[in-house]
C-alpha cells in the first residue's frame, strides 16, 4: 500500500484541455468576450459620465507616438440629447454623425 501512495504522491499533473462539462467557469468564447478588454460592454448599467472615461486602446504605435482611443464617443444629438456611441457595436452610427457634422445648414457637404 505504501508504494501506492508513494507513486499518488510522485505524480506529475500537467494542464490539459478539459471538457466543457467539468469546467465551473464559461470560457472567454461562450462569454463572448473579445481580445481586446476595451471592447467590451459591460453587463451592469452606467451612467453617461462613466462610459465617458472608459479607453479601448492606450498604448504606443509602431512608430513611437501614443495613441488613446476611448470606449466610447460621447455625442450630442441635434435635439440636445447626449449619447454613448460604444467604438465597435455603434461604429455605424458613428460613421453618421461625423457624416452629418460634415454637411452644412442647407445639406451640401463641406470638405476640409
Amino acid at each position: 500500500m505504501t508504494n501506492n501512495q508513494d507513486n499518488q504522491d510522485n505524480q506529475i499533473n500537467q494542464p490539459v484541455s478539459e471538457d466543457s462539462f467539468s469546467r465551473k467557469e464559461p470560457n472567454v468564447k461562450e462569454r463572448n468576450l473579445t481580445a481586446n478588454p476595451g471592447d467590451r460592454i459591460s453587463e451592469k448599467p452606467q451612467s453617461i459620465e462613466e462610459k465617458a472615461q472608459q479607453v479601448a486602446v492606450d498604448v504606443p504605435d509602431i512608430i513611437g507616438d501614443h495613441i488613446k482611443v476611448p470606449t466610447y464617443f460621447i455625442v450630442e444629438t441635434p435635439d440636445g440629447e447626449k449619447k454613448a456611441l460604444h467604438h465597435v457595436r455603434d461604429a455605424e452610427e458613428i460613421s453618421d454623425m461625423i457624416r452629418q457634422a460634415r454637411v452644412d445648414e442647407e445639406g451640401n457637404r463641406i470638405w476640409w
